[in-house]
């Protein structure tokens, strides 16, 4: 193997190690105080006939889909309302009561801060995620989950990369313990996950509809 390919995989192994570090570097900086009140509230949801409506722009905004539907996923009501949309008519789908999560790294994304005062006047609660605490969204939000992984792993440290996994991985943790909380049961996840490798797992363990 020349140095051209030593160097590169030595590059691409150290990125992979970057993005791993900086969930561990967050899982062992996170408030879990404030991590249990939102599972608390995600568990709510069912309960009371709401729903969780995400927001994010860029990769923000692809983490924000994906905590979506992973809360789908454990029968939390939850869906992506793109930020511009939202300024056009679709914050028309936000009620009194839903949670309000929203994902930006600065805190200060115009798009996201557009949220803000329909969302008070409705009566939502409002989750900021953010790594400024100080950022309009922090200050402004019912509730504020800090997640700062440093430098990120590309050559500039500036490209939403790891810190975006970090986002999913703290909302993981969340819903899986919302999961547990509410005794939602492999019968339930089966009555929506029927398809692809999942569903031949569940079938080959017995589970019915």
């Amino acid at each position: 193997m020349g140095q051209t390919e030593e160097r590169r995989q030595a590059r691409l192994k150290e990125v992979i190690q970057d993005e791993g570090n900086a969930i561990l570097k967050m899982a062992g900086e996170i408030d879990y105080s404030v991590l249990c009140r939102i599972t608390e509230l995600l568990c709510s949801v069912k309960k009371n006939s709401k729903k969780v409506i995400l927001a994010g722009c860029g990769t923000a905004g692809m983490a924000a889909r994906r905590v979506a539907h992973t809360l789908c996923v454990v029968e939390i009501p939850a869906f992506f309302l793109s930020p511009a949309d939202s300024v056009h008519g679709g914050m028309g789908a936000m009620q009194q009561g839903d949670i309000l999560i929203l994902f930006s790294k600065s805190g200060n994304t115009q798009e996201i801060l557009n949220y803000l005062t329909a969302a008070h006047k409705k009566g939502l609660t409002v989750i900021g995620v953010t790594e400024n605490e100080d950022s309009r969204l922090g200050k402004e939000s019912d509730i504020v989950l800090r997640i700062d992984i440093g430098k990120e792993p590309d050559e500039w440290g500036i490209i939403s990369s790891a810190s975006t996994l970090a986002f999913i991985s703290a909302f993981d943790a969340a819903a899986f313990l919302a999961m547990e909380e509410t005794g939602y049961t492999k019968e339930e996840f089966y009555l929506i996950h029927t398809g692809g490798g999942v569903g031949d797992i569940l079938r080959s363990e017995g589970v019915m509809l």
